[in-house]
């Protein structure tokens, strides 16, 4: 475990597109789902879910956003 208390120090968030528009988040190996109409707006979001899912010296250091199942957003 690193000095952080997370065990990686670093969490994933896997990004799409949702049907009904925007974009969801939904954390790889951990309970955290989040969702916004733009993808700035969702990047604000996961920080703010990351912060209330974890006390502060058990956050992640790095939080990662793969968007897309490829790492790629459809046009």
């Amino acid at each position: 475990m690193t000095s952080t208390g997370h065990p990686d120090s670093e969490i994933v968030f896997v990004v799409e597109e949702a049907s009904e528009g925007g974009f969801v988040a939904r954390s790889v190996g951990d309970s955290i789902f989040t969702e916004a109409a733009t993808l700035e707006q969702l990047r604000e979001a996961v920080h703010e879910a990351v912060a209330c899912h974890f006390e502060e010296e058990k956050r992640p250091q790095v939080i990662r956003l793969m968007i897309g199942p490829d790492g790629i957003l459809p046009e």
